[in-house]
């Protein structure tokens, strides 16, 4: 484990590894509350997910500060701090994606057009096996192992594909007959989700680019 980046810091170590698990049950919280119940409109479980799902966001920043005050007590030598550092704040603004989404549909009470519902569970389905994927490229980076490439890939395509369901979704929406200002919820709403494969994507190049510097 870390056999490049850390020596003795098993901490720091800890630490991060303690930020990947909780980042996984963000995704498994997010994805119970939209994938479950967008289709019925605000089921019995969506406000207690959505808590549940702030709570581990709210988790996720405390890690993270913890282990910025590890690093930089001279934990790790200096260069690996930033990098690391860089890394893992780039990795943490996908769950305020996450948890805005739910916020928009929870305190502006959206409901979820119909015909939209195929989409949008695709949307969500795709950028969050992004998300799995790229917590798999960081830990393989982390313990300096093969196959970070393949999965930016992989990340990449549903990147594309995410942005493909992103257009169509709002092409069709400004079609249709729905109140104005509900469009322009909506339109929100479906621009934030397709804001987490796109960081998602940008996180996973970020992962590349770090593993070419190690080699240099």
């Amino acid at each position: 484990m870390f056999r490049f980046i850390f020596k003795k810091e098993n901490q720091v170590e800890k630490m991060i590894y303690a930020y990947l698990e909780n980042f996984r049950l963000i995704l498994e919280h997010f994805s119970q509350a939209l994938v479950s119940c967008i289709a019925r409109n605000r089921c019995e479980e969506f406000d207690f997910l959505t808590d549940q799902t702030h709570k581990y966001e709210s988790k996720a920043d405390d890690i993270l500060d913890e282990v910025n005050n590890l690093m930089f007590r001279k934990a790790l030598i200096p260069d690996s701090r930033g990098d690391i550092m860089n890394l893992l704040i780039a990795l943490d603004k996908i769950p305020n994606y996450l948890e805005r989404a739910l916020f928009m549909i929870r305190y502006q009470r959206l409901a979820i057009p119909e015909i939209f519902v195929d989409d949008l569970q695709d949307l969500i389905h795709t950028s969050i096996e992004s998300c799995e994927l790229l917590l798999k490229q960081v830990e393989l980076f982390l313990k300096n192992e093969t196959g970070t490439r393949s999965l930016m890939g992989t990340i990449d395509t549903n990147e594309s594909y995410c942005d493909h369901i992103e257009r169509r979704i709002i092409s069709q929406l400004f079609q249709s007959e729905l109140d104005p200002f509900f469009k322009l919820q909506f339109k929100e709403l479906v621009v934030n989700m397709g804001d987490i494969s796109d960081q998602a994507d940008r996180v996973s190049k970020l992962v590349n680019i770090l593993t070419l510097k190690r080699r240099v």
